[in-house]
C-alpha cells in the first residue's frame, strides 16, 4: 500500500507546476546615481518600483540593483567581481559610464572597463546587457559623440543588447528634473519604470 501511494505522489507531482522560485530569473544593475535613487527615499526609486511591477505580472525577474551614486567604470569594475560572486545574477545591466564623461576621463579608460565589465559578466555565466549612455554637449561635440559611439560599438562587437537611455525623454523636462539638473526626481521614476519594463519582459 505505501509503494501504491509512493507512486501515486511521484505522479502527481511530475504533472504539477515549478514553483516560481525554481524559475527566478535575477537581473543585476551595476549603475551610478541614476539607478541609485539619489536624493530620493529607496521606495521611491525606479528600480524598486520596477522590482513590484514584475511582481504584480508574476515575472520570472527579479531586481538587484547594485548601483551607486558617483559611480565610475572603474569604480564598477572593482566591485563587480565580488557583486557576481554573491548574487550570481542571471543577467548584468550595465548602466554605467555618465561619471566617466562627466569628469571628461579618456575615451579609451572607459572602453577599456566597459570591456571588462562585459567580459566579467560573461565568465560568471551572466548575459551581459548595456546601456547607452549619454552627457550634455558642454564637453564638445568631438569628446560627446565618442563617448556615445562606445557604447554602440561594444554592443555589436560583442552581439548584446544595446538598451536605449532611459534619460532620453526625462532631461528634457524639467519638471522632471531636481535641481541640480542632473538626476531624475520622483515624478520621473514611474516613467523610467514603465520605460524599462518591457525591455526586461522580453528578456
Amino acid at each position: 500500500m505505501r509503494f501504491y501511494f509512493l507512486i501515486c505522489a511521484l505522479w502527481i507531482s511530475a504533472y504539477l507546476p515549478v514553483s516560481a522560485n525554481a524559475a527566478t530569473k535575477t537581473l543585476m544593475i551595476v549603475g551610478d546615481s541614476l539607478s541609485a535613487g539619489y536624493g530620493l527615499q529607496q521606495p521611491q526609486s525606479w528600480p524598486v518600483l520596477l522590482q513590484r511591477s514584475l511582481e504584480q505580472n508574476n515575472s520570472a525577474w527579479r531586481i538587484q540593483n547594485a548601483s551607486i551614486s558617483g559611480e565610475t567604470s572603474g569604480g564598477a569594475l572593482a566591485r563587480l567581481p565580488a557583486l557576481l560572486q554573491q548574487h550570481k545574477p542571471t543577467a548584468v545591466l550595465i548602466e554605467i559610464g555618465g561619471n566617466d564623461g562627466l569628469r571628461g576621463f579618456p575615451i579609451n579608460r572607459l572602453r577599456q572597463n566597459l570591456q571588462q565589465l562585459i567580459a566579467l559578466s560573461k565568465a560568471a555565466g551572466a548575459t551581459p546587457v548595456l546601456m547607452q549612455i549619454r552627457i550634455p554637449p558642454n564637453y564638445g561635440p568631438r569628446y560627446t559623440e565618442q563617448f556615445v559611439a562606445v557604447y554602440a560599438e561594444l554592443a555589436e562587437q560583442h552581439q548584446l543588447k544595446l538598451w536605449p537611455f532611459f534619460m532620453d525623454n526625462i532631461a528634457v523636462r524639467p519638471e522632471l528634473m531636481q535641481a541640480d539638473g542632473i538626476h531624475p526626481n520622483a515624478k520621473a521614476q514611474p516613467i523610467i519604470r514603465d520605460f524599462m519594463l518591457p525591455f526586461i519582459e522580453e528578456m
